[in-house]
């Protein structure tokens, strides 16, 4: 019994290694991380970890050292994907179409899967006009251009489909996607208050959608929450080799996560400080902590609801392979908890 134990183990490990896994003891864990995060208030736990470097105190505490992580600012689910996949990138924090997307993609594929680190965060996504007579997703033409991160896979581009779903049938999903156009969030809440380019229209996340509306000339035309309520909007996602050969390393990142969260709960001002530290917007500490203790706003490493945008995204062509529930898209060590 115990030479056939070993026979399998090796074969295991064997067979682990020509799938391209890197199976290294826990002593050969990284060092240095690759983090990335976008510009508003979805990724503020990241934030928060970045600008009080506690995922660097979580690793000490692990037994990993001293850690080095370097951190980018990235917009958008089309260019996180790229990074992701040019190997550029060790964790990064996206929107969870964008996160379905790619997990979709690369499903079956060794070296290119990837795995959801955890969920983040949902807010008020906002889609606001600067033209008066955009009052309804009906009246959107041809020439009233709308601003997102993305195209296509971005959250705010899925968020708008299914929206368009929601209201002209699910065959019509994709009716506005001629008039997107991907732009940065800051530069998009710049045009759109200026009011002198092409877009009409811009579906943004705090702090941009409070900046805008605080514009005479810019209204609300609809919210991501009238179709999908509380739903996890942002993840934190990986490469599965990289989680797969750094367990205590990403135990050390959902404890600095947790403590990130916690920190936000109990300070939401020290959480907006370091927003603004971190971010240099025009919000002020107290705009900041209106978006962090807005109803609508909740940061938790708990995934829920992300298994609404693969459901509709597989029914609509956008992604081949479905999952079974939200465990398929998750790490093992989220799967003691109330996910959806």
């Amino acid at each position: 019994m115990k030479r056939r134990h070993l026979i399998g183990t090796t074969a295991a490990l064997g067979m682990a290694g020509a799938l391209g896994f890197n199976i290294r003891p826990a002593r050969a864990e990284v060092s240095k991380l690759r983090i990335s995060h976008g510009y508003g208030i979805l990724y503020l736990p990241l934030i928060v970890m970045r600008d009080q470097k506690m995922l660097e105190r979580q690793a000490e505490k692990a037994g990993l050292g001293s850690i080095e992580v370097t951190w980018q600012t990235l917009d958008g689910g089309n260019v996180i994907n790229d990074a992701m996949l040019a190997g550029s990138l060790d964790i990064a924090g996206t929107g969870s179409p964008g996160f379905v997307t790619l997990w979709a993609k690369a499903r079956g594929i060794p070296k290119a899967e990837i795995i959801g680190v955890s969920g983040m965060s949902t807010c008020a996504l906002v889609l606001n006009a600067n033209r008066p007579h955009l009052k309804a997703l009906a009246d959107f033409t041809a020439s009233d251009k709308i601003a997102l991160p993305g195209i296509k896979t971005s959250l705010a581009a899925v968020v708008l489909q299914m929206l368009v779903a929601k209201q002209f049938g699910q065959a019509n999903y994709a009716r506005l996607d001629p008039m997107t156009v991907g732009i940065p969030h800051p530069e998009a809440a710049q045009a759109l208050i200026s009011g002198k380019t092409e877009i009409a229209a811009h579906f943004a996340s705090p702090p941009f959608s409070i900046i805008e509306l605080a514009s005479p000339n810019i209204h609300k035309v609809i919210a991501a929450s009238d179709v999908l309520g509380d739903s996890t909007l942002d993840v934190i996602f990986a490469p599965k080799r990289f989680v797969d050969a750094n367990p205590r390393m990403m135990g050390a990142f959902l404890a600095a996560q947790d403590e990130a969260n916690a920190f936000i709960a109990k300070d939401p001002l020290a959480a907006a400080q370091a927003f603004n530290r971190i971010t240099r917007t025009t919000a002020t500490d107290q705009d900041v902590v209106k978006m962090i203790t807005d109803p609508d706003t909740h940061f938790s490493a708990t995934p829920h609801g992300v298994m609404e945008y693969a459901r509709f995204m597989h029914a609509v062509g956008s992604i081949r392979a479905k999952p079974d529930g939200w465990k398929d898209l998750f790490m093992p060590e989220l799967h003691d908890r109330q996910g959806s």
